[in-house]
């Protein structure tokens, strides 16, 4: 845009100006525009503002501007908006549109809506996430089967590439089960005609979530949320190969050991090869509310269509409450009786 404005500026003896600027598709205001040099006050600003940057990275700039009030500066948030904008800083926060698909790939339908899964290895969930380390980031895919939260297979590497799934997948193919269903996101890893081969040579059919449907892939997000809060956050990983141990260790612990209240506190082992069943999961209601109601075939989904409808008061009413609620009505009910006006007949009347 600089460079445009300064050719619609420069002298030409054949064009005027606003025929430069209409070529140029330039607005021809904005070649008149004279900036102001920053002031001494302005400089001294945006030092403050980098230097709260620098140590908050994570505060933006409506929290910047209360940090700079109590510093003693009489700013609004637009202003700082504004200089930030200028030094190019911004709030490190989670950003819209995290998972990359490659829009040459073909997506598939998502499968769970009509072929529920019941019982172990009808469906396994696959997803990658990071996690930090000393020297950087690496990467973590994991597949899991729905029904009794088995991680059937793993892998750990320091790129994002299909390489990793692969490895994860031939691990959890070699336990000696393979899956009906493999559900995964849109992203360019599951969606690469690598992954789609391997998944095709091995008979298993393929489901994709549907775009900003985090729900239907729940039981790998779940997973994710458990082991950065019971192994990745207390733990400082040096280098990749003590990150690699030690994620090895908990996921260990977490199939054979770790007892998992989404399948009535049994171990996810026990449920994985039979011997305990998996009474409760996050996609059935609970064993309570499900006496002597019939589960059909597809109600038992992991797609959440339904789930405003689900009761917010655990509890629910109770007779007191009830009773309660009648004695305000009738309370206001007579209040409105007493305090009715009287209309003219009734006057007469009386």
């Amino acid at each position: 845009m600089k460079d445009r404005q300064e050719l619609v500026k420069s002298n030409d003896q054949h064009l005027s100006k606003r025929c430069r600027a209409k070529l140029l598709d330039v607005n021809l205001s904005s070649c008149y525009v004279k900036h102001k040099l920053n002031t001494d006050d302005t400089v001294t600003l945006m030092n403050e503002i980098r230097e709260i940057y620098a140590m908050r990275p994570f505060q933006g700039y409506r929290q910047i501007t209360w940090n700079l009030k109590d510093l003693g500066y009489e700013i609004n948030r637009k202003k700082v908006y504004r200089l930030m904008k200028l030094m190019g800083i911004e709030a490190v926060y989670p950003k819209k549109n995290l998972s990359k698909s490659n829009h040459d790939h073909k997506v598939y339908p998502y499968l769970l809506k009509e072929h529920p899964a019941l019982k172990p290895h009808d469906v396994w969930c696959v997803d990658i996430t990071y996690i930090k380390i000393a020297t950087g980031f690496i990467y973590l895919t994991a597949l899991i089967d729905v029904v009794s939260r088995y991680v059937m297979g793993w892998h750990t590497a320091t790129s994002l590439d299909t390489e990793s799934c692969l490895r994860a997948l031939e691990m959890a193919i070699g336990s000696g089960y393979k899956p009906k269903i493999i559900n995964s996101d849109q992203g360019c890893q599951f969606t690469s005609q690598e992954w789609i081969y391997q998944l095709t040579l091995l008979g298993v059919r393929i489901s994709m979530d549907g775009k900003g449907r985090a729900l239907d892939n729940i039981p790998i997000e779940r997973f994710w949320r458990t082991v950065k809060y019971e192994e990745v956050y207390l733990n400082t990983y040096e280098n990749v190969k003590e990150a690699r141990a030690s994620l090895n260790t908990y996921i260990h612990w977490y199939n054979h050991e770790r007892r998992h209240s989404g399948i009535n506190h049994h171990r996810p082992y026990e449920v994985m090869i039979g011997k305990e069943q998996a009474s409760q999961w996050s996609f059935m209601q609970s064993p309570k509310l499900a006496e002597g109601l019939e589960i059909k075939e597809n109600q038992a989904c992991g797609c959440v269509d339904k789930s405003k409808t689900y009761p917010r008061n655990p509890q629910g009413p109770t007779t007191t409450n009830i009773l309660i609620v009648k004695e305000k009505k009738e309370i206001k009910q007579q209040q409105k009786k007493v305090n009715k006006p009287m209309n003219l007949s009734s006057r007469k009347a009386a």
